[in-house]
C-alpha cells in the first residue's frame, strides 16, 4: 500500500497533525509552490482558507487531490474550479464555528441595544449622562441562513425573547424550532418587520449583493444589520448611504468585500458602524478545534467511511439535510 500524500497549504501557526506521523506523508506548500505540488497529492488542507491559491492552481496539468478540506465554513474561494468534474470531493468546517458566532451575533445585538458604544465613549470623555436603552426581549430578527450557524444565532435569539423569522433558499413549511423557514423570495416584506436582520448566509451568485440600496430602503428606520456571512453579500457602499441618511439606525459588519479592510475605507468612519475583522468565530483554541475536526475525517478517508461536512458543488454548501454522503476511494 503506497503512503498517503496530504498537502497543506500553509498558514501560521500550522496545523497540528501529529496524528498523522507513520500513517501519511505530509508536505507543506505556499501561494507559489501549491501548483508544482498538486500532483503529488491526495489529500489538500488548504489551511489558508483566505487564499485565492488553490482555485488559481486547480486548472493546471496532472493529477489532482481526490479530498480537498477547507477549515472554514465557506467554499467559495474553491468553487467553481474545483467543480470541474474531477472526482474531487470538498468538505469543510461545518460545526466548529456555529455557537462561537452565534455568541458574537449576540454580544453585537446587546451591545447595539444597549449603546454599550456611547457609554464607553462617554466614560473617556468622563460625562455623566444618563440614557435610556432598547429592550431585546419582543422585539423581532430576520436570521437569512438557515444551516447549522443561522440557527444557532436564531436559537440564542430566541433565548432573549426574540421572534425569529428563520430564510433559507427553499420554504419549508414546518420546523420543530421556528415554525417554519421562509425562502429568500420572503426577505424583501420580512426586513420591512424586522428589528435585526443578520446574514449568515452562503455566498453563491444568487446571494452576492443581496443587500443593496433597495433592500435597505425596505428596513425599519430603528432597525440594526449585521454580516457575519461574506464581504460579498453588501454592496458596501449602499450600506454607507443608508446609514448616513439614516434609512437603518445602525449595522455591524465582521466581513468585508475586500480583507484587510484598506485603511482609506469609507467604512471605517460611517457613524452607527461597528467594524471587526473577520473574527466572529475565532475563540481561544479554535484552530486547535479545526486541526482535530480533520484529522477525524482523515481517520474516516483512510477506513473507506464517508467523510463528514461534505459540500455540493452545485449549491455551495453543505445541504441541511444531504443525502448519504459520498467518499473517495482511500489511497491504494
Amino acid at each position: 500500500m503506497s503512503e498517503t500524500c496530504v498537502l497543506v497549504l500553509d498558514a501560521e501557526p500550522l496545523p497540528r497533525l501529529d496524528r498523522l506521523a507513520g500513517r501519511a506523508r505530509v508536505m507543506h506548500a505556499d501561494e507559489k509552490t501549491l501548483a508544482d505540488q498538486l500532483p503529488e497529492a491526495d489529500v489538500l488542507l488548504v489551511w489558508d482558507f483566505l487564499s485565492d491559491a488553490v482555485r488559481e492552481a486547480w486548472p493546471g496539468d496532472g493529477p489532482r487531490p481526490r479530498w480537498v478540506h477547507t477549515p472554514s465554513a465557506g467554499v467559495d474561494r474553491l468553487l467553481p474550479e474545483l467543480a470541474d468534474g474531477r472526482e474531487t470531493v470538498i468538505t469543510n468546517a461545518r460545526g466548529v464555528f456555529d455557537r462561537p458566532i452565534a455568541e458574537y451575533v449576540l454580544g453585537l445585538v446587546l451591545a447595539m441595544a444597549k449603546d454599550f458604544r456611547g457609554t464607553w465613549e462617554l466614560q473617556r470623555q468622563r460625562r455623566w449622562r444618563h440614557r435610556e436603552t432598547f429592550r431585546v426581549g419582543g422585539t423581532r430578527a430576520t436570521v437569512v441562513g438557515s444551516g447549522p450557524i443561522g440557527r444557532e444565532i436564531g436559537r440564542a435569539l430566541l433565548a432573549l425573547g426574540v421572534k425569529v423569522d428563520l430564510v433559507g433558499r427553499t420554504a419549508r413549511d414546518t420546523d420543530s424550532e421556528f415554525g417554519r423557514v421562509h425562502s429568500i423570495a420572503s426577505l424583501p416584506e420580512l426586513v420591512g418587520e424586522s428589528d435585526w436582520v443578520v446574514c449568515v448566509a452562503p455566498l453563491t451568485q444568487e446571494s452576492t449583493g443581496m443587500f443593496d440600496a433597495g433592500m435597505f430602503a425596505r428596513m425599519k428606520p430603528e432597525a440594526h444589520f449585521v454580516n457575519v456571512g461574506r464581504g460579498a453579500h453588501v454592496v458596501e457602499d449602499d450600506l454607507v448611504d443608508a446609514l448616513l441618511k439614516h434609512h437603518i439606525k445602525g449595522a455591524a459588519l465582521d466581513v468585508f468585500a475586500e480583507e484587510p479592510l484598506p485603511a482609506d475605507s469609507r467604512l471605517w468612519d460611517v457613524p452607527g458602524l461597528l467594524i471587526s475583522p473577520h473574527m466572529s468565530g475565532d475563540t481561544v483554541g479554535w484552530r486547535d478545534d479545526l486541526s482535530e475536526q480533520f484529522l477525524d475525517n482523515f481517520d474516516r478517508w483512510e477506513a473507506g467511511e464517508p467523510l463528514l461536512n461534505v459540500v455540493d458543488k452545485d449549491l455551495g454548501y453543505v445541504p441541511t439535510a444531504p443525502p448519504a454522503p459520498t467518499s473517495p476511494d482511500p489511497a491504494p
